[in-house]
């Protein structure tokens, strides 16, 4: 079960589930970047469309499927929308 008054990481997010992005824990500020042309922004809702526990996390943020890898997921927070 998940607690919706917690936050978590994208890659812990089951598939179904829609979160808010609250912030991104990574220093370099290139990375950053990439996030942003993603859309992976503060504020942005995001829905996990797969997530099988190994290999990338299948998003869909703003309309559209991507892919982001474990380790970038584990570094979003995320806040689980009801």
């Amino acid at each position: 079960m998940i607690d919706m008054d917690k936050t978590t990481t994208l890659d812990r997010v089951p598939p179904g589930v829609k979160a808010e992005i609250i912030d991104v824990t990574w220093p370099g500020r290139g990375f950053l970047y990439r996030l942003y042309q993603m859309g992976l922004t503060p504020g942005t809702i995001v829905e996990v469309i797969a997530n099988y526990g190994a290999g990338p996390v299948i998003i869909r943020v703003r309309g559209v499927e991507t892919a982001v890898g474990r380790g970038i997921a584990s570094r979003i927070i995320v806040k689980i929308l009801k």
